[in-house]
C-alpha cells in the first residue's frame, strides 16, 4: 500500500469519527441552533469523505456527489437558519 493509500484511508477513519461525534450533537443538542450547526457540519465532513474516496477509487463520479452535496448542504443551512430566525421559510 502506497503512502497516499495509507494516508486516505486515516483521513476516512477520522471523517468517520468525526461524523459520529457531529450525529451525538444532531440528537443531543440542547437548542436548536446546536442541531443546525450540527447537520452543517455533517454536510461538510460527508462531502469531505466523498471527495476522499474519490482520489481513492478515482472516479469522477464521487466528485459530483460532492458537489451536489455541497449544494444541497447550503441550501438546507440556509433555509434552516431562515426558519430559525423568522418561524417560516417562504414568505
Amino acid at each position: 500500500m502506497t503512502l497516499l493509500g495509507v494516508a486516505i484511508t486515516v483521513t476516512l477513519v477520522l471523517y468517520a469519527l468525526a461524523m459520529g461525534v457531529a450525529l451525538l450533537r444532531l440528537l443531543r443538542g440542547p437548542r436548536a441552533q446546536d442541531r443546525v450547526l450540527a447537520l452543517d457540519f455533517l454536510f461538510v465532513v460527508a462531502m469531505q469523505a466523498l471527495l476522499g474516496l474519490a482520489i481513492r477509487y478515482d472516479s469522477s463520479m464521487y466528485f459530483e456527489g460532492a458537489l451536489l452535496m455541497a449544494l444541497f448542504g447550503f441550501v438546507t443551512s440556509a433555509a434552516l437558519a431562515k426558519f430559525l430566525l423568522r418561524g417560516e421559510v417562504i414568505e
